[in-house]
């Protein structure tokens, strides 16, 4: 099923201490956003991308679309001040017959369009999916450095994107969320908020959102990985 996806990639990533957008930071010999764009660039079932940006930013955006040939980026939309809003903002622009919509992070640079086309598939059954992978580490409530309890891990997952919906159903999730006030985590909160069902389509241990320095080690050794 074709599909169109918004990009958040207006956060200035303060835990990577890099002094810039980590978009921008270099990735093997591309740029963190460059090497994401181009999974959904490559893929022929996504018919546009939404980018959301820091405005100040657009220059340095629009060099690198064209330097690299990013072809399928439709608008470059200002960011907001929270995630959601900037999301929302890219959501706005999206064409009316447009039924299906994925959320990705900028930052995101490992997802594959193996995942993208499963998640695709149950979203369009089911209305709204996610990635996810089953939580490895045990996990401990912990109040003022003290511990209250271990927390059962099977029911534990740890959510990734893309995150699929369609379109009419992201839509009344924001619409509800702006009348009550209410600000999520990630798409999929709001979309639990509105009481509707999401599945879990399992995901890749190696889809990181690069967040911190180690991170962009690790992401390192995935690329090195792929290339060989």
């Amino acid at each position: 099923m074709k599909y169109k996806v918004v990009i958040p990639a207006a956060g200035q990533g303060k835990r990577m201490n890099a002094g810039i957008n980590k978009q921008f930071i270099q990735l093997g010999q591309l740029p963190v956003i460059i090497h994401t764009l181009s999974v959904f660039e490559h893929d022929p079932d996504c018919t546009g991308i939404i980018l959301v940006i820091n405005e100040k930013e657009t220059a340095t955006f629009e060099e690198m679309l064209w330097t690299y040939q990013i072809k399928k980026v439709q608008h470059l939309v200002r960011g907001g001040k929270e995630r959601q809003h900037s999301v929302y903002n890219g959501l706005v622009k999206m064409d009316s017959n447009v039924e299906l919509v994925l959320v990705h992070d900028g930052a995101r640079p490992f997802v594959t369009i193996e995942k993208i086309h499963e998640l695709v598939h149950v979203a369009s059954k089911q209305g709204a999916a996610i990635l996810a992978v089953p939580v490895k580490d045990t996990i401990k409530k912990v109040t003022n450095n003290l511990v209250d309890e271990t927390v059962e891990r099977s029911s534990l997952w740890a959510v990734q994107t893309p995150q699929a919906f369609r379109v009419a159903i992201l839509v009344e999730a924001y619409e509800q969320a702006i009348r009550a006030g209410f600000i999520g985590t990630d798409e999929a909160s709001l979309v639990e908020y509105l009481g509707m069902p999401i599945t879990i389509v399992m995901g890749d241990y190696e889809n990181i959102k690069l967040t911190t320095p180690e991170d962009l080690t690790y992401g390192e050794s995935i690329l090195q990985k792929r290339q060989k």
